[in-house]
């Protein structure tokens, strides 16, 4: 690591909804350059003009909010245009400073402009097999090499690319900080467009230098597939001039597909039922909609814990980190060379965990809008914050998600309507009628109702009358819940009260004598 201040930067394209691999990649940046008390940067690479989707930007904007994950400088929440002194953060907005690099490797012979069309490469694929535009390729092409009226043409308006010229035979090195040093020869490298006329705009190769030397990038973290670029990235940094200050890579590893059989894409999230996006993302290109982790019930920690660890990894047993614990032992020797498998499951089992740590009374709040869709706000209003609270702290175990709440408790608001056939069959016996009228009995004399009054006074007299004991409560829970499910009896008839438990007994023989 040189002696300059830690700068990071996460450069997604506006083109389409942010993949979850992005978000990790943004992650790992973030816990990078918090832990080395340095700057995160967003910039938005929307040079390719033809990819772009609408509302893409905001939705990276909000996203990384919703997660936790600070911008320092660039596009952000708080400055949509952009903060600090190294913008414009947009790479469309940046025309000029780009055609001043591009004239440059242009005078310097280290770029040409080639004039071939889409039909002129064509028909040399079909002709040089494995063909590539390259040292041993370019006399024959249409360009600026082969052409002494190159700059009459330019002139004139013709359309054209810059390619940089890249020397055959060398071998360049790419030191990265996760996989070492990476070695290739640079024959399997083209001859790369670095600017196309047609839009007055860079290709990502090009731009992503500039931007990086000019904001005074130390760090470049991205994705692994990547890595095949580098060799190109660390030429450009030469041609430039720029290789004491040139960053630092490291190439993380892919997220796979749950089997590990390929990368993660949106497809295997739609096959088998788990989001792929941070949010839901709405496509006004296509009508296209995604589903998202927060509109799935997950709570941002749980995601960053999840994301955290697939990849990377600590010494011991340790699963729950807080942002600031993952910021402290986060490393990049610590991050796997090998891809990931992503196992939903695990990002639920997370889900479950944060949900556990929240107090009582936070999950009633977030429970409540259910309720009132299912109850009526007045309802709800009338019941209170403190039961509600209390029948929550019931179940949450039993969850990993906030809508999973009504499910697992529903009873404890509305009585049931009907009963579970195969409860019935399982726990009703044909003493049950008698054993709830004896039991109703029971609860009717019953002038103590808490739960270790009744259970002082049930339990012996179940057993004074010689019944099976889970003869009878399963009974009885059948006619308060409706399904053999649900807390502790006696946790049930506190919530229920007394009035309402014998009420529920009573409809219970009714229907079901």
């Amino acid at each position: 690591m040189d002696n300059r201040r830690v700068r990071v930067r996460f450069a997604p394209s506006p083109t389409g909804a942010l993949h979850i691999g992005g978000v990790r990649t943004a992650l790992y940046n973030y816990l990078f350059a918090r832990q080395h008390d340095g700057d995160m940067l967003l910039r938005i690479e929307d040079t390719d003009s033809t990819r772009f989707v609408p509302g893409a930007e905001a939705y990276i904007i909000e996203a990384l909010d919703w997660l936790g994950i600070k911008i320092d400088e660039g596009i952000c929440k708080e400055a949509p245009d952009g903060k600090g002194d190294h913008g414009p953060y947009r790479q469309s907005e940046r025309r000029d400073i780009y055609w001043k690099y591009v004239k440059q490797l242009l005078d310097e012979h280290k770029a040409y402009v080639a004039f071939d069309t889409p039909e002129q490469l064509e028909a040399k694929r079909k002709e040089i097999p494995n063909f590539q535009y390259d040292a041993t390729t370019r006399g024959m092409m249409d360009n600026s090499l082969t052409c002494v009226h190159a700059k009459e043409r330019v002139e004139n308006g013709e359309p054209f690319v810059v390619r940089f010229l890249v020397d055959p035979d060398e071998d360049i090195v790419v030191h990265d900080l996760i996989r070492g040093d990476v070695t290739i020869n640079s024959n399997i490298l083209d001859d790369k467009v670095l600017y196309k006329s047609s839009d007055r705009l860079p290709t990502y190769h090009l731009a992503n230098i500039v931007d990086d030397h000019l904001m005074g990038i130390t760090h470049v973290i991205r994705g692994e597939e990547w890595l095949p670029s580098a060799p190109l990235h660390v030429l450009l940094y030469r041609a430039f001039g720029w290789e004491d200050t040139m960053p630092q890579f490291a190439h993380l590893p892919l997220l796979l597909k749950p089997d590990g059989n390929g990368k993660l894409s949106k497809r295997d999230g739609d096959r088998l039922g788990f989001p792929v996006f941070p949010l839901e993302f709405h496509n006004e290109k296509d009508g296209s909609v995604s589903s998202g982790y927060r509109e799935s019930g997950y709570y941002p920690e749980a995601v960053i814990n999840f994301l955290a660890l697939l990849g990377w990894h600590v010494s011991g047993d340790q699963e729950i980190f807080s942002m600031d614990e993952l910021i402290a032992n986060f490393s990049l020797e610590r991050v796997s060379k090998s891809g990931a498998k992503f196992d939903y499951e695990k990002g639920k089992w997370f889900n479950h965990q944060y949900l556990q740590m929240r107090s009582n009374e936070q999950l009633a709040e977030e429970f409540r809008p259910i309720l009132e869709a299912k109850l009526g706000e007045k309802a709800v209003a009338k019941i209170g914050n403190e039961k509600i609270a209390k029948i929550v702290g019931l179940v949450k175990e039993r969850v990993s998600f906030v809508s999973e709440l009504w499910e697992q408790c529903n009873f404890l608001f509305v009585a049931p309507e009907e009963y579970d056939e195969k409860s019935l069959k399982k726990r009703w016996k044909e003493d049950s009628p008698k054993h709830m009228k004896e039991l109703l009995a029971v609860l009717k004399a019953q002038k103590d109702w808490s739960y270790e009054a009744l259970d002082a006074t049930v339990l012996p007299w179940i057993e004074a009358q010689g019944y099976g004991l889970g003869i009878v409560m399963n009974a009885f829970r059948i006619c308060l819940v409706g399904a053999a499910r649900g807390p502790h009896i006696w946790d049930i008839t506190g919530i229920l009260g007394k009035d309402e438990t014998i009420r529920r007994v009573e409809v219970a023989l009714k229907k079901l004598a």
